[in-house]
């Protein structure tokens, strides 16, 4: 079994072009959101690469910088006023888990002065079975516990995971 170093890792990830990307972009409140979540299928799982910049800076020590990341189920990064990206619908959830165990469930990010940067494995899903479909960056940090969303909260950033 092939079990690669970090190094190795990164190494292909900066070679390698992407099986999907999704171009995030905030809402309306949160226009200096930008960013990119880069899906590579491997025979191991999708490795993920998340990249954002403009997030919200938030005072306080204990209580700022932690963002919820998750796949939705819905078709758009649309809305209005009181939801801007209602079109995205709820939770990736194709067997039905209860949360934290969707396959859309993502680990958070973790901002430094309105930048985050994630790479992470998953086996929770294929780029197949997400592509198409919006990920969302959510205002709060997901508590992992609250059925069904985490208490996440607003939805302050979204893009549609798009193939090749």
């Amino acid at each position: 079994m092939f079990n690669p170093t970090d190094a190795q890792i990164f190494e292909w990830l900066s070679r390698a072009l992407p099986s999907a990307t999704a171009l995030i972009y905030g809402s309306d409140r949160y226009p200096e959101i930008k960013g990119t979540a880069k899906f590579y299928q491997t025979n191991m799982g999708v490795y993920t690469v998340v990249s954002v910049t403009g997030l919200p800076q938030q005072s306080g020590k204990c209580e700022s910088g932690i963002f919820a990341l998750h796949i939705h189920n819905g078709n758009g990064c649309y809305g209005d006023s009181q939801d801007p990206f209602s079109g995205a619908g709820m939770h990736y959830n194709p067997d039905d888990c209860l949360h934290p165990y969707h396959a859309g469930d993502l680990p958070p990010l973790f901002s430094a002065g309105g930048i985050a940067f994630s790479v992470f494995l998953t086996d929770r899903f294929t780029v197949r079975e997400v592509a198409g479909l919006p990920i969302v960056i959510h205002l709060h940090k997901d508590d992992f516990t609250t059925q069904p969303s985490g208490n996440s909260g607003e939805k302050i950033a979204c893009g549609i995971i798009k193939v090749g």
